[in-house]
Formats: structure tokens, C-alpha cells, sequence
């Protein structure tokens, strides 16, 4: 079945080859997707069968047509860190680089490949109602680390996603963020919206497609600032809403954008040295509670920082101007680190 996409080109269209344009729709997602489109006809611009390198001016009205082919997701031998397991539900450590779910440029190598591999169609919610999403509930950014829970039973699936929805996971990362944070603690409430001009980002701002998005912060611990860039803040960062880069946006929107994150970059240094030599955004998901939906125990996991993290923080170890009292007790509790503490 295929399904219509239409787009009026803005101002910063203008001038740019087609396939440029396509490819920054988050509904085509590649440019190699876009021209696709155009060499097998399904591109419409200005009314007229268009080719990929025509100009588009500002104005012009783009239609495309995509079939909505399936993802093919088959099975996938790749190992997953579990860290809890029963009947109804998993919670388990993502590695950075592994995608959750299939998409146009990852169709193959995600989580939701791998679970299916060690579980099967019958092990595994449904109940994103997608074919390509079994036993997925929520998700995290490819390059982010850490917890996450998926679900076996539609039964539990289903509760999560309402927990979830309504607040009552405790979802909390670790991230490296540049600059001084000069306050403790402190709460960005600023809606999301998709990126006005790149369709792969996302922006705060307040258009009709924004959505409510709350994220608290406390510090950990602080760097001095070095020659070649302005310190670094350790911060524990909790959702309170699970928007797309959420993270990502909030810590640039208030000037403190996250070490290594190459998307959302504005406000820091320019040196390649201020990234700590990271190839990814320093976060990662250390702690995930929640009550199970099924026997109303409360679950409380905690996961260590990964290799590259942790190198990266050690190599600013000598800068430490000294933790708060609550980065204290955080980073203390790591190093003994338990995976399961109540369960």
C-alpha cells in the first residue's frame, strides 16, 4: 500500500537540488532514499514527474509517493546483556551503536532483530502494532548506553507503556555536559518539536507540533576548564517525558550541550580535543525503577558507565574540583555497583 507525502519548500529550500531536500524529510530519512523516489517516478514538483537534481524554489509543493514496504525484520544472532529477566518482562543494557528498531537506513542489526532471535514471535509483546517492533516498549538513541526494559506479554507491554506514559519509570542517565554548571539542581520545561530546517534534529520550540517535554538535572561533579576548553559538568539527568533526543535538546537549549553529541553541538567548543576523544554523546542510562505489572514489586537497576565513558572520565580526573554531596553518593554506589538491587 502506498501513502502520499506532500511538502511546500521554505525559503531555505530554495536553490537546493531536490534529492537534498527529500532526504531532509524525517518521512524519506537519506537523500539516497529521496533520489530513489524521483528515478522510479513517485516524485511529483509543481505538478510535473520530477529527477532528482532539479532546483526547488521556495514555494514549490512536493509530493512524493512511498510504499509502505515491510522492514523484513528477521531474527538476529546478536548478544544482549540482560540484567533482569522473568516471565513477563526484560530490562537490558544497550551497547551505543545498536539501533532499537528497524528504520529506511538500519534495516537490519537492531535490538528488536536480536530479541526476536532469542525469543521468537511467541516471546515477545506486540503491542507497538508493528511487525518490526516485537517486545519494544520504549527506546533509546542509537549512540546512547544503558537500561532499557522490553516486554514478553501484550499484558505487560501494554503496563509499561502506560507507566511509562504516566510517569511512574524512574528513568535516569549519566551525561557529560560542557561548560560549568553553576547551579545544583535544576528543571528544563521546554516543549520539542521537529527542527524547522533539518528534519533529522529536533528543536525546542512552541509550533503546533510541539509536545510537552520535562527533563531535571543534578550535578554530580565539576572539571576545570582546560586551554582548549571551558570545564565540563558530570550531571544525572531524569525524564519526566520520553521525546525523541530529549537529553540532547534540553542540555543545549540551557548552553550545556552534551560531550561528543555531534548533532546537537551549537554552543561548544570547536577543538576536536574538547570531546574527550568520544566518536558518540556521553549518556547513558544508569538507572531504571519501576513497580512490575504484574506481582507490584518494585525493580531497581543500576549500570556502570561503559569503557569509553568511563576512560573519558578518567582522563579528567585531575581537573575534579570536587563532587556534590549527591554526585557522592551516586558515583560511590556505581563502583560497588549492584545490578539488581531490589527485585
Amino acid at each position: 500500500m502506498a501513502r502520499l507525502i506532500s511538502y511546500r519548500a521554505t525559503k531555505d529550500d530554495a536553490g537546493k537540488r531536490l534529492d537534498v531536500v527529500l532526504g531532509g524529510l524525517g518521512q524519506i530519512g537519506s537523500r539516497s532514499r529521496g533520489a530513489q523516489a524521483c528515478e522510479a517516478g513517485h516524485v511529483l514538483l509543481g505538478g510535473a514527474p520530477a529527477v532528482k537534481k532539479q532546483e526547488v524554489s521556495e514555494g514549490d509543493l512536493i509530493i512524493i509517493e512511498l510504499e509502505d514496504e515491510g522492514t523484513g525484520l528477521v531474527p538476529e544472532p546478536i548478544p544482549l546483556d540482560i540484567r533482569y529477566e522473568d516471565d513477563h518482562l526484560l530490562v537490558l543494557s544497550k551497547p551505543p551503536g545498536l539501533i532499537t528498531h528497524p528504520s529506511p537506513d538500519h534495516p537490519h542489526g537492531t535490538l528488536a532483530s536480536a530479541l526476536l532471535y532469542r525469543y521468537g514471535e511467541e516471546g515477545l509483546s506486540h503491542v507497538q502494532g508493528e511487525d518490526d517492533r516485537p517486545g519494544i516498549v520504549h527506546r533509546l538513541d542509537g549512540d546512547t548506553s544503558g537500561l532499557m526494559l522490553a516486554a514478553k506479554t501484550d499484558e505487560a507491554g501494554y503496563a509499561l507503556m502506560d507507566a511509562i506514559a504516566t510517569k511512574a519509570v524512574d528513568r535516569r542517565y549519566l551525561a557529560l555536559v560542557h561548560g560549568r554548571v553553576t547551579v545544583d539542581s535544576g528543571m528544563v520545561d521546554a516543549p520539542i518539536e521537529r527542527h524547522a530546517k533539518e528534519r533529522t534534529r529536533m528543536a525546542v520550540g512552541d509550533g503546533p507540533t510541539s509536545r510537552e517535554a520535562i527533563t531535571t538535572f543534578k550535578v554530580l561533579e565539576h572539571f576545570e576548564a582546560g586551554p582548549k576548553d571551558q570545564g565540563y559538568s558530570l550531571l544525572e539527568c531524569k525524564l519526566y517525558t520520553g521525546r525523541t533526543h530529549q537529553i540532547r535538546v534540553h542540555m543545549q537549549y540551557i548552553k550545556h550541550p552534551i560531550v561528543g553529541d555531534a548533532t546537537y553541538t551549537a554552543n561548544a567548543p570547536k577543538q576536536p580535543s574538547a570531546s574527550l576523544g568520544l566518536d558518540r554523546q556521553f549518556l547513558h542510562s544508569y538507572r531504571i525503577s519501576f513497580a512490575h505489572p504484574v506481582t507490584g514489586e518494585e525493580v531497581i537497576l543500576q549500570d556502570g558507565l561503559p569503557e569509553d565513558l568511563q576512560g573519558a572520565l578518567d582522563g579528567l580526573a585531575n581537573r575534579s574540583s570536587g563532587r556534590t554531596g549527591y554526585g557522592e553518593e551516586v558515583l560511590e554506589a556505581l563502583k560497588g555497583e549492584e545490578p539488581c538491587i531490589s527485585c
